[in-house]
């Protein structure tokens, strides 16, 4: 196991050993004093918490949010997974993804208490890589999977108390027992159990690469930095990351990177005004002034967004972020708003305030995921696709029952029109287009089609360019029954973009339920079954999860090993577990 590690200065070093004694005695009482006052109203509001899980809100009365039932099948939690080697059991790895790894985000949480009230997304962030040999390694060289957790603030706080402290957020805000929750919060806040400066996020839906970093992000807290090691594939976390103290808060797990001018550009939401706040980072990390957006007239489930050559895209839901509703009528945290009609908000790229911000009302829209979009050639012309979630509602509970159709919706600069046609009859979500295109024209996008959320049972590809001749599904892969997949992630041949766009390979995590195993399938984007070219066994369990990105050997070798500021981190190996000692704003702390 790793950990990172800051060497404090020494600021003692002028005094004299009797006052360093002296003071070491008033030290050691006055940290007694506040370990016993912390001690005594950690353990009131933990028999407060218990108390509203039994009485107030007990799982079994909301079966959407019962861990026994969440957290059953490949949702159960796994343990983390030292760097293991995996046999390649079909066919054999192409030279394109050789050394570089694939990882994939999602949701595990470390406590398992089937009294409590749990949401799929609140669950803590594990981060699942696969480390592919590189084309100079020995023939014996074999994939390595390492399974880690990522060390959040809230993670390490949790650890140490062994127990759930902060609320979950999705789950546990609901009703008067989500008011009641919210006070005893409030009160381990005060009381100094739980320091909000160090946020309280999960790290568990997405990771992305930038400027020669890796970050596991959620939308509700900074980014977190962590480390590859392309030699041994261990996964460490180096703490959270806020661009120089550039960044506050939170970001959304959705960045999007320009593959032109490398670029990075984001957002953070908040549930009063502005509700949303655009701002971008140049190909060298350095983050550009935030742009305000007072024209969002609710605070809308803003999960992501898409970007052209000239534009932001900001696509508002009807899935509306209320803690009014909450406290005045004992309502939920997110709640569905049927009376708002869905829209679409588009920016100029670099705009300086948001005077140029227009909104395009597209009925029945709701979506979660983008795929991409595009200017047409005309410049008077904006083109969207990307899965149109059609029963919203289900989000917030019964997952399972969640239908996505992948739409094109065109929205006409000039005359404010706006079109939506749909691109296929199939469920489909979590689409992927190659890299190298986004926020530009492209051709192809490769879908999951989802059976009970977020469970793939197959892939689809669709061609675009196909819209408006019925279905536009050109390759199809089904996995048989029993078994599931995640989101898929195309990855190019060669990094020429404007070769052939669907040159390469679509990768993805797959669970055989009957079996229980896991593999890493390798499938070729061009042929019309996605035809599976390598397959790797994996050692242990992969869980249904989120999002996941893969990392080419150059990039791994380019890696930085940033902290909080900006500082390069250390490394430290361990064998132990982590000191219930360390923990200090999601980066570890060496005594």
């Amino acid at each position: 196991m790793t950990r990172a590690s800051w060497q404090p200065k020494n600021k003692m070093s002028h005094i004299s050993p009797a006052a360093k004694a002296h003071g070491t005695s008033s030290t050691r009482s006055a940290h007694h004093h506040r370990t016993t006052t912390t001690s005594l109203t950690m353990a009131i509001c933990n028999t407060l918490d218990k108390v509203i899980d039994r009485w107030m809100d007990p799982p079994e009365q909301q079966p959407t949010v019962d861990p026994q039932r969440v957290l059953s099948g490949n949702f159960v939690p796994v343990d983390e997974l030292p760097p293991t080697p995996c046999p390649v059991v079909r066919g054999s790895i192409p030279s394109c993804l050789a050394g570089g790894a694939y990882i994939r985000n999602g949701p595990n949480p470390q406590h398992q208490f089937l009294g409590r009230t749990h949401h799929l997304f609140d669950g803590d962030g594990m981060l699942h890589s696969l480390l592919l040999p590189s084309a100079t390694s020995t023939l014996e060289s074999v994939p390595v999977l390492c399974s880690r957790y990522v060390r959040t603030y809230k993670y390490l706080l949790e650890h140490e108390a062994r127990a759930p402290v902060l609320p979950n957020f999705l789950a546990g805000f609901q009703g008067l027992a989500g008011l009641a929750r919210a006070m005893v919060f409030a009160a381990r806040v005060f009381t100094g159990q739980i320091d909000l400066n160090k946020g309280f996020g999960v790290a568990n839906t997405s990771i992305t690469y930038f400027v020669d970093c890796l970050y596991a992000l959620c939308e509700y807290d900074l980014p977190y930095s962590v480390h590859i090691n392309p030699a041994t594939g261990e996964v460490t976390t180096l703490g959270r990351y806020d661009f120089g103290g550039n960044l506050s808060l939170r970001m959304t797990a959705h960045p999007k990177k320009d593959p032109v001018t490398m670029e990075l550009f984001a957002f953070s939401c908040s549930a009063f005004q502005p509700f949303i706040r655009y701002f971008w980072f140049d190909r060298e990390g350095k983050k550009v002034a935030g742009v305000p957006i007072m024209s969002s007239q609710k605070p809308s489930v803003l999960h992501d967004f898409a970007i052209t050559e000239r534009y932001a895209i900001f696509p508002e839901s009807q899935l509306i972020v209320s803690p009014m509703d909450m406290v005045v009528r004992g309502g939920s945290f997110v709640g569905l708003d049927s009376a708002m009609v869905p829209r679409i908000g588009v920016l100029p790229r670099y705009a300086k305030d948001d005077s140029d911000m227009r909104w395009f009302e597209v009925p029945g829209f709701n979506m979660l995921h983008t795929t991409n979009a595009w200017e047409e050639p005309d410049g008077e012309e904006i083109v969207l696709v990307g899965p149109n979630i059609l029963s919203i509602e289900h989000l917030l509970g019964n997952m399972e029952l969640m239908r996505a159709r992948v739409d094109m919706v065109r929205v006409n600069l000039r005359t404010g029109d706006v079109s939506c046609i749909a691109l296929s009859p199939e469920n489909l979500e979590f689409g992927v287009v190659h890299q190298g295109y986004v926020g530009h024209r492209n051709r192809y996008g490769y879908f999951g089609v989802t059976g009970p959320m977020p469970k793939i049972i197959g892939i689809r590809k669709l061609d675009f360019d196909l819209v408006g001749f019925g279905d536009c599904t050109v390759a199809r892969r089904d996995f048989g029954p029993g078994c599931f997949a995640g989101e898929p992630f195309f990855v190019p041949n060669n990094d020429d973009r404007y070769s052939n766009e669907d040159n390469g390979y679509v990768v993805c995590y797959t669970h055989e339920e009957a079996t229980g195993d896991s593999h890493f399938v390798v499938m070729d984007a061009r042929s019309l079954e996605l035809d599976i070219i390598a397959e790797v066994q994996l050692p242990g369990r992969i869980p249904y999860g989120f999002h996941g990105v893969f990392v080419k050997q150059a990039e791994l070798r380019e890696q930085l090993q940033l902290g909080l500021n900006g500082e390069r981190a250390t490394i430290l190996l361990t064998v132990s577990r982590w000191s219930d000692r360390q923990h200090c704003g999601g980066l570890t702390v060496g005594d």
